[in-house]
């Protein structure tokens, strides 16, 4: 729960100095942190990308790591727990 927390603070911080920051670059008058949201992109096909990515998860043998780690975890979890 403290970890969760802990990456929520993060995440919320990260988001307000992006989107608050007074940095602004002298060329274009828009912060520089904005820039990062103004980028090329070479391949508009996203479920054509995220297709690829799954089938390279699965084709790597990922996700039986995945799913071994999930059933251990669960396992070592119930083991360890209390009532």
């Amino acid at each position: 729960m403290k970890l969760w927390s802990l990456l929520g603070g993060f995440a919320l911080s990260l988001w307000t100095t992006i989107l608050l920051s007074n940095t602004v670059n002298a060329t274009s008058k828009i912060p520089v942190n904005w820039t990062v949201l103004a980028q090329n992109i070479s391949d508009p096909d996203l479920l054509g990308q995220l297709q690829k990515a799954f089938n390279n998860f699965v084709e790597t043998g990922q996700v039986w790591a995945l799913l071994i780690g999930l059933v251990v975890g669960y396992l070592i979890r119930n083991l360890t727990s209390y009532g």
